[in-house]
């Protein structure tokens, strides 16, 4: 009995080195998936991608022509079949630039119309571009729709960040005057002074600029 013990113990104890070989198959095989991986994502990118991002492109045109005509903003965001809208491109070209774009127009057609809440949901599926005009631009049409929401913390927070993405004399004192009017809103009049400064300081020349004075007096008032 014993002896029949003794061997079943020996038929289960590994051989020196069986451990290491075993592991160096594992990371073998670990290193090949990566590298399939890595083959199966430039396909994905170079045969799916990118023909997609052009596709999606040449049929966002007409909405982007609609964009712009009040009376047919719901055409331009919902399409009439014979186009796609913003809205449709947004969902079918997923993961492709004119998605993304689309996404930006959506935001701000809703906001246009009043969808306050429909604006944050597409403004928030916005990638950054690097754009210095239009990444700031999706930011703070975010803290719009949160301020029209009456969330005027939230509007602070995404002001705050669009003020500072890109500093030009277009957005960023625009923002900065929007951050001061909710910190004013929230009672917070040193976050409104340090706000209406820097636009006075920093962009003297912007149309802001020219009627800062009053906003500041009304702040320091209460200081």
């Amino acid at each position: 009995m014993s002896k029949n013990t003794n061997n079943t113990n020996q038929g289960f104890k590994p051989s020196k080195g069986s451990f290491f070989q075993d592991n160096q198959k594992s990371v073998v095989f670990i290193l090949g998936g990566i590298v399939v991986l890595i083959l199966l994502y430039f396909g994905y990118q170079k045969l799916y991608l990118d023909p997609r991002a052009e596709e999606a492109s040449n049929r966002m045109y007409k909405a982007e022509q609609l964009a712009t005509i009040d009376s047919l903003q719901n055409k331009a965001i919902m399409g009439d079949g014979a186009f796609l809208g913003f809205k449709q491109i947004a969902d079918e070209y997923s993961n492709t630039k004119s998605a993304n774009i689309a996404n930006a127009y959506l935001g701000g057609l809703y906001l246009r119309q009043g969808k306050f809440e429909e604006a944050v949901k597409a403004l928030e599926k916005y990638s950054p571009t690097g754009s210095q005009i239009l990444d700031p631009l999706v930011i703070g049409l975010t803290g719009d729709a949160y301020s029209e929401l009456k969330d005027y913390k939230k509007a602070a927070d995404y002001y705050k960040q669009a003020s500072e993405k890109s500093s030009n004399s277009y957005t960023t004192p625009m923002f900065l005057k929007k951050l001061g009017l909710v910190y004013e809103a929230q009672n917070d009049y040193k976050g409104a002074e340090t706000a209406y400064k820097k636009i006075k300081t920093d962009f003297p020349e912007s149309q802001e600029a020219s009627t800062i004075d009053g906003l500041l007096g009304r702040v320091q008032a209460h200081l």
